[in-house]
C-alpha cells in the first residue's frame, strides 16, 4: 500500500499518495484529463513532449494551442495526429495575440472533468503531472505547481519573477481573493466546469496579451474554491529560447485593476517604446526649464 504524502497548502492541507499515477496506470486512467500546452515556435520540443505525455499517461487527451508559429509548430502537431487520436491542433490565426488568450482557448476547447496547463519545453516536467491529477481527484478545484527553486532562471529573469509575484500577491489581498506561493507558475489544472465558467463570466477582464493566466484566474475564482498546491522541480529548457523577458512586470502591473493597467501602459510607453523614450525626454527638459522660470534659478554654466 503506497504510503501518503502529505502536501502544503497555504489554505487546506491534503494527502497525495506518492506515485499514485504510476501505481495505477492503465488503460483508461487518465481519461478523464486533458493537458493544454500552448505553444509558439515550438516546433523543436512540441514532436518529443507529446509522445512522452501520450506513453506515460495512458487514455489523456491533449491540445495543442499554437499562436501563429513561424517555425512549423503547427505542421509538426498535424503529423502526430495521425498517430495519436486524441491529440487535438487549435491554430489561432488573425486573432488576438498572446499567452494568456492562447491558454484561455484551449481550457474552452476541453471536454474532460479536469485539465491540466503546462509548457511543451520540459521545464514543465511530464512526470510531475500525475502529481496535479491526483489532488484534482481528491477534490481539488484548482491546483498550482509551485517551483522548488528558480534554478534555471537567469537572475534578471529570477528578480522579474519574484517582483512580479509581489506585485502579484498584494493586488490579490487588496481584493480577498486568496493567493498561491507561486503567483507566477504556469504549471497548473483544475475542475473544468468551475474554470471554464470563470473566463465566460470574467475574460473580458484578462489580460490575453499577458503571460500570467494563472493570476488572471485567481482574481475571479469564487471565494469558496478549494485550492492545492503541488511542489516541483524547475527543468532546463531543452530546445529554443524562453519567450519571456523584462516585460513580465508590466504585464503582471497591467492585470492589477484600471490603476494597474493605467500605470503599466505609461512605464511601457516611456520606458520600452522608442518614440516614448523620446518624449519622455523632451517632457523632463520642459519640466526643468519651468522649474527654471518658476525660481528664478539660473540655468547651469555649459
Amino acid at each position: 500500500m503506497l504510503s501518503p504524502t502529505p502536501v502544503s497548502n497555504k489554505y487546506r492541507y491534503g494527502l497525495l499518495s506518492a506515485g499514485v499515477g504510476m501505481a495505477q496506470k492503465t488503460s483508461d486512467y487518465y481519461v478523464r484529463l486533458t493537458i493544454v500546452l500552448p505553444t509558439f515556435n515550438e516546433a523543436d520540443n512540441i514532436g518529443n513532449i507529446i509522445p512522452e505525455l501520450f506513453s506515460m499517461y495512458p487514455g489523456v487527451r491533449i491540445i495543442v494551442v499554437d499562436d501563429s508559429s513561424r517555425d512549423g509548430t503547427p505542421s509538426v502537431v498535424e503529423a502526430m495526429a495521425k498517430q495519436y487520436p486524441g491529440l487535438k491542433l487549435i491554430e489561432r490565426k488573425n486573432t488576438r495575440r498572446g499567452l494568456t488568450a492562447s491558454v484561455m482557448e484551449g481550457i474552452l476547447a476541453v471536454e474532460t472533468p479536469y485539465f491540466i496547463n503546462m509548457d511543451a519545453d520540459f521545464q514543465h516536467p511530464p512526470a510531475s503531472v500525475q502529481g496535479l491529477y491526483a489532488a484534482l481527484e481528491e477534490g481539488a478545484d484548482l491546483v498550482i505547481g509551485t517551483r522548488q527553486t528558480m534554478g534555471p532562471l537567469t537572475f534578471f529573469r529570477r528578480i522579474a519573477s519574484q517582483g512580479a509575484h509581489k506585485l502579484a500577491a498584494t493586488y490579490l489581498w487588496f481584493k480577498h481573493q486568496k493567493s498561491s506561493t507561486d503567483l507566477m507558475s504556469g504549471f497548473f489544472g483544475g475542475r473544468t466546469d468551475v474554470v471554464r465558467d470563470v473566463i465566460v463570466r470574467k475574460g473580458d477582464g484578462f489580460e490575453r496579451k499577458g503571460f500570467k493566466v494563472l493570476f488572471d484566474m485567481l482574481k475571479f475564482m469564487p471565494k469558496d474554491a478549494r485550492y492545492t498546491e503541488v511542489q516541483y522541480t524547475f527543468g532546463d529548457r531543452t530546445k529554443g529560447t524562453s519567450k519571456l523577458n523584462g516585460q513580465v512586470v508590466l504585464s503582471v502591473m497591467k492585470q492589477c485593476g484600471p490603476v494597474g493597467k493605467t500605470t503599466g501602459f505609461f512605464l511601457e510607453f516611456f520606458l520600452i517604446n522608442p518614440a516614448g523614450r523620446v518624449v519622455g525626454l523632451l517632457l523632463l527638459a520642459a519640466i526643468f526649464m519651468f522649474a527654471v522660470m518658476v525660481t528664478g534659478a539660473p540655468p547651469p554654466k555649459p
